[in-house]
């Protein structure tokens, strides 16, 4: 072969016709007069000129690949290849379908082992994309099946070319072009002796879908976290703190976040009023604030145009003490979460009770998870998250000591590789010497990442500055969510060995 000094992708056109014509028979030698007539690919060129495309090395045709666009649901489970591409007309095509159907790929053989077949079939992917279609499918030869035929199923064969016993150039290379077999076509392509008359129908799934809506829509691809590290200090009064709080609110929606999160009991200064009573009495006293906090942060939502996570404060249910938050919405509509986990320490000074809901919530930026500090700290509950599809996880938190603070930051960061998603933790800083079982606190708010080449290395996003009042204002991209669960240098959702082992969830006792 000459040297070369020049490979490009371009349109085919009908003055390449002579030249696909040759390349066509040159690459299937045993099918005879399987080349493209020139009303047919004339009839494609009209139809849908980015879907036929040749690629060209040093000036020639090396290979091309053909394709239209098809409503999925209109084609027959058991189609052959004459009922895609069998009408000259090529009415089958469809602007308004929403799968490209790949209807040829070859490259010819002198240009076999150059990786051109890849270009090819990238340049299918980023045309699905573009176009918005949900995929790509195509009737995939398997040209070695003829020397297995007698003694194994074509089922039977494409699993052992999955597990690597069989090699097949064709399904090989699918394969490991991110295709995946949906099912056997019988019959598909009339004088595929090679393959027995079989073919693989193959699917690529474009992850950046969007359905159609008629309906306006504001989700958010890119979602900007505004994280209130919190300083504990003497408050006059609930509208003090409020003030405050709407300080913050303000701010963080100054820069147009679409999500203010506040940590566990940034409320708790309120409880100095009632120092002089007990633990548990204090503590009750401020569950009496719950709902004119949650009332107000309501309000604060709607008026600064900002989903704002309540962090979590007490609450008491039928004479039960629970921690809770709220998840108030810039649309106007509140959602309650409820803590899971209580810690030994709640439940032994507050008498605190555990919780039972475990949901994910519907947001304008997609949905998010909520978890109260030591919840983050058992891995079963993100897990029944992200099965429900959680993009973010977002963990209020208070720790007293660098200690705790570790294990709310660790587990966290474990979350997010885990369920390859986001998390986002913030925590107050402060003393509060007035207020028993809550005089310190240590804290550094931070948004973690997976742990892949669109992510950072660490896999931390953002950090707040240690022991210090401040917001932390960061930005994440759920598109590379959607890219890494399925083009991941490893996929921790897609491998769980669900034969071996599950998490579920179960109804709580009542």
């Amino acid at each position: 072969m000459e040297k070369i000094e020049n490979v490009e992708l371009k349109y085919l056109t009908l003055e390449d016709f002579e030249e696909l014509k040759e390349a066509t028979e040159a690459a299937y030698l045993s099918m005879p007069n399987s080349y493209w007539k020139l009303d047919e690919i004339g009839k494609l060129i009209s139809l849908f000129p980015e879907g036929q495309i040749v690629i060209k090395v040093n000036g020639d045709i090396a290979g091309c690949a053909l394709s239209v666009i098809v409503d999925f649901n209109e084609i027959d489970d058991n189609h052959t290849y004459d009922d895609i591409a069998g009408d000259t007309s090529f009415k089958i095509h469809d602007e308004d379908g929403d799968t490209l159907y790949g209807i040829d790929v070859f490259i010819k053989p002198d240009y076999r082992g150059l990786r051109l077949g890849r270009r090819l079939y990238d340049y299918r992917k980023e045309l699905c994309e573009n176009l918005n279609l949900k995929g790509i499918v195509f009737g995939g030869r398997i040209p070695n099946y003829h020397k297995f035929s007698k003694d194994i199923s074509p089922l039977q064969y494409i699993e052992k070319v999955r597990s690597k016993e069989i090699h097949d150039p064709v399904l090989n290379f699918q394969l490991s072009n991110d295709f995946h077999p949906v099912r056997i076509l019988k019959g598909y392509l009339e004088g595929d002796d090679d393959s027995g008359e079989y073919a693989v129908l193959m699917e690529w799934d474009n992850v950046y879908y969007t359905k159609p809506s008629k309906k306006p829509s504001a989700n958010k691809s890119v979602v900007r976290l505004g994280l209130i590290q919190w300083q504990m200090r003497t408050y006059e009064g609930l509208e003090d703190l409020m003030h405050q709080a709407e300080y913050f609110i303000d701010t963080v929606a100054g820069y147009r976040s679409d999500f203010a999160l506040f940590p566990e009991f940034f409320n708790a200064p309120l409880m100095a009023a009632y120092n002089h009573m007990s633990e548990p009495e204090a503590i009750r006293e401020l569950a009496g604030f719950t709902d004119t906090i949650i009332e107000r942060f309501s309000e604060l939502s709607v008026s600064y145009n900002i989903n704002i996570i309540s962090g979590s404060m007490p609450e008491m249910i039928d004479g039960k003490l629970y921690n809770v938050g709220y998840l108030c919405k810039r649309d106007g509509s509140v959602e309650r979460f409820e803590k899971i986990h209580v810690t030994p320490d709640e439940a032994k000074v507050w008498g605190m009770q555990t919780g039972n809901i475990v949901k994910t919530f519907d947001t304008d930026c997609g949905k998010i998870g909520i978890l109260i500090c030591y919840d983050v700290e058992f891995p079963e509950l993100s897990r029944l998250l992200a099965e429900e599809g959680m993009d973010i996880l977002f963990v209020p938190f208070l720790t007293d000591t660098q200690n705790g603070y570790s294990r709310v930051k660790l587990c966290a960061q474990a979350r997010a590789v885990e369920n390859e998603c986001y998390v986002a933790i913030a925590g107050s800083v402060g003393n509060l010497p007035n207020v028993h079982n809550m005089d310190i606190q240590y804290a550094q708010s931070a948004v973690f990442t997976p742990c892949d080449f669109a992510f950072p290395s660490n896999g931390i996003k953002a950090e707040a500055t240690p022991n210090a009042e401040m917001i932390l204002v960061a930005d994440v991209d759920i598109d590379l969510l959607r890219e890494l669960h399925t083009f991941g240098s490893v996929h921790n959702l897609k491998d769980r060995r669900k034969d071996l082992y599950e998490v579920r969830k179960i109804s709580p006792h009542k």
